[in-house]
């Protein structure tokens, strides 16, 4: 690895977030959880490690934060409450929502992501590319060898308009100039505004996604790293729709053929990951390959903690992460056209924007324990709504009900999940185990959501260098 040439630090308050507790932990919901590139060891390589981080991110409490280094707009005693009362957020989080309010831009020109007046005819066209940087901490003191290329790519939303989306190709040292195999990650949620993008993150050293990336460019294999539609771009980005984030992914991936200077091409075999969200857009993509994307060569697919159902997995969302039914609400009164102010009052207003313009660990932290009964006109939960206006739209949204390529799966789930339920994750195991697939699903004991992506990351690169070696994976299809 190589240290960046960036050496100016941002001021005193924000240098925490680059303590070692900081880089160790830089854990959040929805798929999250950032480690340095350059060290290997910081990526849990078995269960017992994994156990022992979640174990020292749990151990640490609230007494070093005060109003030096929470985020603006976030009290002391709200980060303090997030703390005490989750497991999910740890002082280091926080320290680090705050630096990114004085880090610099990514480093992509601004006007990259301006789609432009016409898009290639064909989804996976390319548009343009730009060198980027991936550093793996907020003060830019280390940047990854791998070489960097955002990328913007053409797609179609759901209504069937074209759009520009972005992503960015790593490709470590060592990579031949034509790849045997490649990952692609969906990531979990960033939030929904540009800025949260993770092709905009990677390069001020803020992206969260840090072990998966990590993990798979140790293995020496190139990695795409997907944006979404409307994430980065101009446009809405329609949080959880299947068919946008599907899409997404699979013309990434054929776009990544097309990137000059990539390694990646027609013959190379593509694993689809993602957690989470990320696990939603991973089964999403799997499900629209054979008919959106025939051509490209998917070898195999590890989904986890999907939310396959959103009704039901906002029914059993605590009130930690009230954020996520915000980014929700957002979304689904878009995609069904229907006005907000129509059941939110102005408190559940001012949150849905408030919300709208925070990446995920700031809106996790702004919005905790904030209960939606009091957000709406009448007194009714975010459940009720979704109910009376957004039933459709959720139901677009299940994973499940279609046929996927045959080819390896993994899915993976903590039964002490408090995001996702388990139950969900186990069913689409078992839904596609009936539709005849091969199916490894690991399920663990990682507390809560993040401690269940942990524990599985060890797992996934065992999975990924078997079925890239053409090694069938054990079938756990006989016990579900």
């Amino acid at each position: 690895m190589r240290t960046s040439r960036h050496v100016t630090l941002p001021p005193a308050r924000r240098i925490a977030a680059a303590s070692a507790a900081a880089i160790a932990g830089l854990a959040l919901t929805m798929g999250a959880v950032s480690a340095p590139a350059h060290a290997q060891d910081l990526v849990p390589q078995s269960d017992k490690e994994a156990k022992k981080m979640v174990e020292d991110r749990q151990a640490e409490d609230s007494s070093s934060l005060n109003k030096s280094n929470v985020p603006e707009g976030v009290s002391v005693e709200q980060a303090k409450k997030a703390v005490d009362k989750s497991d999910e957020i740890t002082p280091a989080d926080i320290e680090y929502a705050a630096a990114l309010e004085d880090l610099p831009d990514s480093g992509v020109p601004e006007d990259f992501y301006k789609t432009p007046a016409t898009l290639p005819e064909k989804n996976g066209g390319v548009v343009k590319q730009v060198e980027s940087k991936f550093y793996v901490d907020p003060v830019k003191l280390i940047e990854h060898s791998a070489k960097s290329e955002t990328f913007m790519y053409r797609t179609t939303d759901e209504k069937g308009t074209a759009r520009a989306a972005t992503a960015t190709l790593l490709t470590p040292e060592g990579v031949s100039d034509k790849a045997k195999d490649a990952v692609v990650i969906a990531p979990g949620t960033q939030g929904i505004a540009d800025k949260c993008a993770p092709s905009r993150q990677m390069g001020m050293g803020t992206e969260y996604e840090g072990i998966s990336v990590t993990a798979a460019l140790a293995s020496k294999r190139p990695v795409v790293v997907v944006d979404y539609v409307g994430l980065g771009t101009e446009g809405a980005h329609n949080f959880l729709n299947r068919v946008e984030e599907g899409r997404s992914v699979l013309d990434a991936a054929k776009a990544a053929q097309e990137v000059k200077g990539s390694s990646i091409d027609a013959d190379t075999k593509l694993q689809l990951r993602g957690y989470s969200q990320g696990g939603q857009a991973t089964a999403a993509a799997l499900e629209l390959k054979n008919d959106w994307a025939p051509e490209l060569n998917v070898a195999s697919g590890s989904a986890g903690a999907v939310p396959t159902d959103l009704y039901k997995a906002v029914s059993q969302l605590p009130t930690f992460y009230t954020a996520f039914a915000l980014y929700g609400v957002d979304s689904f009164a878009r995609q069904a056209d229907v006005d907000m102010t129509e059941f939110l009052n102005q408190k559940g207003l001012d949150a849905v924007d408030r919300a709208s313009n925070q990446c995920t660990i700031e809106a996790l932290v702004s919005n905790a324990f904030l209960d939606t009964n009091t957000l709406t006109k009448d007194g009714s939960s975010f459940q009720e709504i979704i109910e009376e206006n957004f039933l459709d739209v959720a139901d677009r949204q299940k994973i499940g009900q279609a046929e996927v390529p045959d080819i390896p799966l993994l899915v993976n789930h903590s039964r002490l999940d408090d995001v996702v339920p388990f139950a969900l994750g186990k069913d689409l195991a078992s839904t596609w185990c009936d539709a005849g697939h091969k199916v490894l699903f690991r399920d663990n004991l990682g507390p809560t959501h993040i401690g269940g992506y942990i524990a599985t990351v060890p797992r996934i690169e065992i999975f990924t260098n078997r079925t890239f070696d053409g090694k069938a994976p054990v079938d756990s299809c006989w016990r579900l």
